[in-house]
This record gives C-alpha cells, structure tokens and sequence, in this order.
C-alpha cells in the first residue's frame, strides 16, 4: 500500500532535484534543439531535470506508470501515474528569462491527487494534495474574489502554429484587450496556474495544452476554491487540449466571452 506521505515526500523531493538542474543550467552555455514544429525547443537543461525526477521516483516507486514530455509515456500497470514537465517555459529558460518551473502531478486510478509546481528563481514551491487545499511555501493560498470579467487581469498563452478556427486563440484575445482588459502572457501554463491558484490572475485560458502543463496546476487552482473545465465547461481533463481556469465567480461569463454569446 502507497502511503500518501511518503508519496508527497517523494514528489517534493523530485520536484526539488529538478529544479536543481534549472539553476545549474540557467543562463549559461548549453545545447539547445528543436523538436517538431515551430519554436518547440528542448534543451540540454529538460534532460537532465528530467533524468533526476525519474530517478528520485523509480528509487521509491519502480513500478510506477510515468508519463513525461520528454520520455514520453513509461506504461506500466500501476493505479499510479506521474505526469512530469521538467521544464514548463522551455523557451522563457533558452533566453534566459526566468519564468519557467518544474510541475509534476500525480494520479491515482485517473484522479489527479497531488501536485507539485516549483519556479526556483521566485522561490515559490506550489503544492497541492485532494481535499487538502493548496500551498505556497507551505502556506495556504486561495483564489481572488473578483466578480467581473471587465474588472480582472487574466493570463493565457498561444500556440505557435494558428489554426483558423472560430473563437481561436487571436479571436478570444482580441474580444479581451479591445475592452482594456489586461491579459497577460507569460509562457508557462503551470505558473499561470498557480499564479490563478493564489489570487493574482483572476482567470487563466488556453487554447492547446498537453497533460503536462497542466496536471498539477489545475488541482492547485481547484483545492486553492477555483474552478477549472475544458471550453464547454465540463469538468477538465489534462488529456484534453482546452482549459479554462478561474475563481470560478467569472467562469460562467468567461465561457459565454470565449464562445461569443457574450459582448463585454
């Protein structure tokens, strides 16, 4: 049996080895390669991150399913999965901008029930366990109360290849910025997660996320009393590629924006 401390004692552990790695490799000389399609890099600093987070969990948990960028999926029958992102912001990290993290989350039986998001530059260690609410450096955080969407600051992010569909990144984007509203965009997914999580965005949307994004950033924004689904506003799933997170007071709203059916 998987005892739930020594399961969050491993996560913390491996989120923090990671992110090791980020330091040593930050803004210094190292190999950088394009994977396919525009501007989807990885570097030198993804695999080795990535190769002590797989380390730290298969020392404790060798039979563990794992499902990482960029391994890809280690199957194995487990009820538990690791979903790992060894670095969210990979192109933020490249240029040396430090806005980028390790995020790993972790499900039982496709129940995401522990999540870890860790920024090492900031100093700000997310975590959050089901039912248990959410931290920031252990300390509780919850969403903002905003009420309004003309009133909010939000965040999204763009894919780098555009598809010409309704209501698609630049359409939505447009209908915010065109009312004064500010959204941000600071390429990562799980840090625009927690940054909802702890009150500071009010709203968080994405058009074309993979489970890695945004596993454990969306467990923080609902234990923090948010609400997160995809753009019909069923409940999310990381396998999906539509999110919309929120204090959940401007979700309905921000659905009705992002489908149109609403004028702000």
């Amino acid at each position: 049996m998987v005892s739930l401390r020594m399961l969050k004692q491993t996560l913390i552990e491996a989120t923090q080895a990671g992110a090791q790695q980020l330091l040593h490799y930050f803004d210094k000389d190292f190999q950088v390669s394009n994977k396919e399609g525009v501007n989807n890099l990885v570097t030198e600093a993804d695999h080795a991150s990535e190769k002590v987070i797989l380390e730290h969990i298969r020392t404790v948990y060798p039979d563990h399913f794992i499902l990482t960028e960029e391994t890809g999926a280690i199957a194995t029958a487990s009820s538990y999965k690791w979903i790992i992102d060894p670095i969210d912001g990979t192109v933020n990290f490249a240029n040396g901008i430090p806005i980028c993290c390790v995020s790993i989350g972790i499900e039982k039986e496709g129940t995401l029930i522990m999540g870890a998001v860790y920024n090492p530059f900031m100093n700000e260690f997310f975590f959050a366990e089901k039912g248990q609410g959410a931290t920031l450096n252990g300390k509780p955080v919850h969403v903002s109360d905003q009420q309004d969407v003309i009133k909010s600051c939000l965040v999204t992010g763009f894919p780098y290849t555009y598809l010409d569909s309704v209501n698609g990144p630049l359409q939505v984007f447009e209908r915010f910025i065109r009312k004064g509203i500010p959204v941000r965009r600071l390429g990562s997914a799980a840090i625009d997660l927690c940054w909802v999580a702890c009150g500071r965005f009010d709203g968080f949307y994405e058009h074309k996320l993979q489970a890695w994004d945004s596993a454990a950033g969306f467990l923080m924004v609902e234990e923090a009393g948010g609400r997160v689904t995809d753009f019909e506003g069923n409940g999310y799933s990381p396998y999906q590629p539509h999110l919309l997170a929120t204090n959940g007071r401007i979700h309905d709203e921000m659905l009705d924006i992002i489908h149109n059916r609403k004028s702000l």
